[in-house]
């Protein structure tokens, strides 16, 4: 009788040609020493960069299984899990796998709803994740209190280039733990805080940040609640500011 380990190579390949890349990335390693030898030298394996997961409600169990195949994966640049149904629980799992992982530089957590918990499991990771230079966080409810975490992270984290926080329900509050952050952080070029509650002082808050802020170069703030007076404050900051392109 043939199992995994006694098959001949070129059957575990033929195997291996009808699993979808989630089967092939989270179930097909870790099953024996030989059968991982073998995975490495298959090249659909060998060529997987960008594992897209995006709204197929794949639940905190395959979260987990995604966070191991990360722990030992080496080819893997982009992975999309928006629209999932991951609650923080499962977050962990992927935050605990940034911490060792060293290929990874596109992570999508749109739309979870996975809240504050989960933005503070986040920015422990981006405080020694070394690869990471795209979070998309948008759609998961971090309010103030998550911003205040990733807002830390960003503090210490020399990576990340874009960070997506649209519609987390982030106001003053959360505008001015990122204020903060824009004053020392000199590796974010985007980011993007639209359709949140930030009104006139955490618009203020951000404008006074900008003022010193030499590499942001993208800033979304539309469908805030933004007037007048904060946006002239905003306005006589980017006269200061010569790295802004678009805000």
């Amino acid at each position: 009788m043939h199992t995994f380990s006694t098959l001949p190579v070129e059957l575990v390949y033929r195997i291996m040609d009808h699993q979808n890349q989630l089967t092939l990335f989270c179930s097909m390693q870790n099953v024996c020493r030989r059968f991982n030898q073998i995975l490495s030298t298959y090249e659909r394996y060998q060529t997987l960069t960008t594992l897209d997961l995006g709204s197929n409600i794949i639940g905190d169990k395959a979260a987990q299984r995604i966070a191991d195949a990360l722990r030992t994966n080496t080819t893997l640049t982009t992975l999309d899990l928006r629209n999932n149904g991951i609650s923080h629980k499962g977050v962990q799992y992927i935050a605990e796998a940034l911490e060792t992982n060293t290929t990874l530089t596109t992570l999508d957590l749109r739309d979870n709803g996975i809240g504050s918990k989960a933005a503070q499991r986040i920015a422990d990771a981006l405080r020694t994740n070394t690869t990471l230079t795209t979070l998309h966080f948008g759609g998961n409810e971090i309010g103030d209190e998550g911003a205040q975490q990733i807002a830390d992270a960003l503090r210490t984290n020399t990576t990340l280039t874009t960070l997506d926080l649209v519609y987390n329900g982030i106001g003053d509050e959360g505008a001015q733990y990122i204020a903060d952050a824009l004053r020392t952080n000199t590796t974010l070029t985007t980011l993007d805080l639209n359709l949140n509650q930030i009104d006139d002082e955490g618009a203020q808050h951000i404008a006074e940040a900008l003022r010193t802020n030499t590499t942001l170069t993208t800033l979304d703030l539309h469908l805030n609640q933004i007037g007048g007076k904060a946006a002239e404050h905003i306005a006589d900051a980017l006269r200061r500011n010569t790295s802004i392109k678009a805000v």
